[in-house]
């Protein structure tokens, strides 16, 4: 992936969260972009605009519509992101339309309640649930129908709820504002991923009942449990990475492939996977496209099974 990169020469880079400060997408952009800097891949700092909206689809009409041959520009993407695709709720766009960059890790969910919570275990949370849906309500920083929201069903469905969507769900447009909302009372519970809770975790705001992982996840996450230790065998991997403009030109999608590559192979970038419970994934260019491309097809089969999509 050397050779071409040299090419393109980035000016003033810019990172689009398609969410408010706090959350997946806002950690991913502002990470990486350190990262980038760090390495000095790119000249100076990149600037991160938060572009809030629809679950992704503001940022993504956005980039298609209005800033689609911008050389100098990344977005945030993630499972979210396919979610919303799969399930058509993005009006008029699709994968197509955009350049898929490169993959930086794998976020596993998490659910968690307020620290000061009576809750103390997932199977309490889920019986609780069980005895009175409309007692827990829990949220998250995607849609209804968003990739937050489908974690729960998933745990719902694996813990033997019967009628999934007799769960509550609220959805807000980022994980940070739902945890705001946790603190506050106006909910029960927390749906999100390891790297958007983590800053709460270490100030001692939440309590993390459950990782949504095949095993436990290394480093600061060791501690907590996974759902399938405590007899729900539910797994929610959310990855992270990055698209770019459909015409961005090929001198800069291959610059911007490699650069991320080079973050994701940085002992930099080893350190903030560790801290913040990211587990591998080492997608670039190609092989990431077809990757998203299998993440959609996978999401809208699931959403058909639990009645999101028709």
């Amino acid at each position: 992936m050397t050779g071409p990169a040299s090419a393109f020469e980035p000016e003033q880079t810019e990172c689009i969260a398609p969410a408010n400060p706090g959350g997946g997408w806002d950690f991913t952009c502002r990470q990486v972009g350190k990262t980038l800097q760090d390495l000095k891949l790119i000249p100076g700092t990149m600037q991160v605009t938060n572009l809030t909206g629809g679950g992704g689809g503001v940022a993504f009409a956005e980039v298609v519509n209005k800033r689609a041959e911008n050389n100098d520009l990344l977005v945030a993407a993630s499972t979210a992101t396919a979610t919303r695709l799969a399930q058509g709720a993005f009006p008029g766009n699709t994968m197509d339309q955009v350049r898929w960059v490169g993959s930086v890790g794998a976020d596993y969910g998490i659910i968690a309640v307020a620290a000061n919570s009576p809750i103390a275990t997932l199977p309490e949370l889920l019986d609780q649930m069980k005895a009175d849906p409309r007692s827990i309500a829990v949220g998250g920083g995607s849609a209804v129908g968003g990739w937050d929201h489908l974690k729960v069903l998933i745990m719902a469905q694996a813990a033997g709820i019967e009628d999934v969507r007799s769960v509550k769900y609220v959805a807000f447009s980022g994980g940070g504002e739902a945890i705001t909302q946790l603190l506050a009372g106006s909910l029960q519970a927390f749906s999100g991923d390891a790297s958007e809770a983590k800053g709460f975790v270490d100030s001692g705001d939440i309590k993390v009942l459950a990782v949504l992982a095949p095993e436990r996840l290394p480093g600061d996450f060791a501690e907590f449990a996974t759902a399938r230790e405590q007899g729900v065998d539910a797994v929610g991997a959310n990855w992270r990475g990055f698209y770019a403009p459909g015409k961005m030109s090929d001198e800069a999608y291959d610059f911007w492939v490699d650069s991320v590559h080079k973050v994701y192979a940085s002992d930099e970038w080893k350190s903030v996977m560790a801290q913040n419970g990211l587990a591998p994934l080492d997608l670039s260019g190609d092989e990431f496209q077809a990757f998203v491309a299998d993440s959609i097809s996978n999401i809208e089969k699931i959403s058909r099974e639990i009645g999101i999509i028709q």
